[in-house]
């Protein structure tokens, strides 16, 4: 099992997951003061900057690096009519046939046009018991086996309330004040992280935990270990958190259909009550089915799906 071979950050027993759908947490209709009217904010962008050369340069220079020190090394023997310089490669068919890198010069080779990688975005709350089962039990081993066809949104704040306080913004949580700061803490490590890659394991194992507040630390160490604690709290405690959880109310309340309870499912930017149902019952399958390009071998694997499940 996937799950298996991922340290936790305690011992003990596991939290007890509500599974059964009908665990689902309802919206609490309470009204709250200074609440901000419906909008449609644009969600944070937590993607590195990408530098340098476009990644299909980055790719055929790498090729065509390696294919001259092949010949180079090889005092010419193995590529004997290869005998231009790098600038000219790909200036003809011929030559690029004759130095082996005619796949690199996308001039002459088109590659197939990949297909939208599936999109999910799961509106939760941290210390749901329903939204844990899902995140640790579905979404992160599907991730794991999937993530060159998938992409993941995760908006942590679900059914909680804000008000404004002299100009700064109150949160009033389902579960109380930890689950406020869990929340808190898992927008923060998204946005400090940058990658998702990074980040999202550190969620897994702090909501796999006994305790998800508590495990910060210990998550860190074994998820990011470069990651400053000093940065997240500062983050947790400060305006910026402040802010990003603010715009996680933003993103909940721009739901259209309105969320009627968490774990709340998008797949491909659209909720039904046949996506939700499905998504939680069968992710792994759901996302292989979905996917219009080339599958990958995890789902060409008819067993795949039960390593895990």
């Amino acid at each position: 099992m996937v799950l298996s071979t991922l340290p936790s950050a305690t011992a003990g027993h596991p939290p007890a997951w509500g599974l059964d759908k009908s665990h689902r947490e309802p919206v609490a209709r309470v009204p709250m003061q200074a609440v901000l009217p419906r909008q449609h904010p644009e969600p944070l962008d937590f993607s590195p900057v990408q530098k340098g050369l476009p990644q299909a340069d980055r790719t055929m220079s790498r090729w065509l690096l390696a294919a001259l020190a092949l010949w180079a090394v090889s005092g010419g023997d193995s590529l004997p009519a290869c005998n231009y310089p790098p600038r000219l490669l790909c200036s003809s068919w011929k030559i690029a046939m004759a130095c082996q890198v005619e796949k690199q010069c996308t001039n002459f080779y088109r590659r197939p046009q990949a297909a939208d990688p599936v999109s999910l975005s799961l509106y939760y709350e941290s210390l749901c018991p329903a939204c844990r089962g899902f995140l640790v039990t579905q979404l992160f081993p599907t991730w794991v086996m999937l993530s060159d066809i998938m992409n993941i949104t995760l908006v942590p704040y679900g059914n909680a309330q804000e008000k404004n306080v002299s100009g700064k913004w109150q949160f009033e949580c389902q579960h109380g004040e930890p689950e406020c700061k869990g929340n808190m803490i898992e927008t923060c490590l998204m946005y400090q992280l940058k990658d998702f890659d990074q980040s999202f394991p550190v969620i897994f194992c702090m909501e796999s935990a006994g305790s998800v507040v508590e495990n910060l630390a210990a998550c860190l160490q074994v998820y990011a270990p470069t990651t400053q604690l000093a940065e997240i709290t500062a983050c947790v405690t400060g305006d910026l958190g402040n802010k990003l959880m603010h715009h996680n109310a933003q993103l909940t309340d721009a739901l259209n259909p309105p969320h009627n309870y968490v774990p709340w499912i998008l797949v491909n930017g659209k909720h039904t009550d046949a996506l939700q149902e499905r998504a939680q019952s069968a992710l792994f399958k759901m996302v292989c089915e979905m996917y219009t390009g080339e599958k990958p071998d995890a789902c060409k694997d008819g067993g795949a799906e039960s390593q895990f499940l």
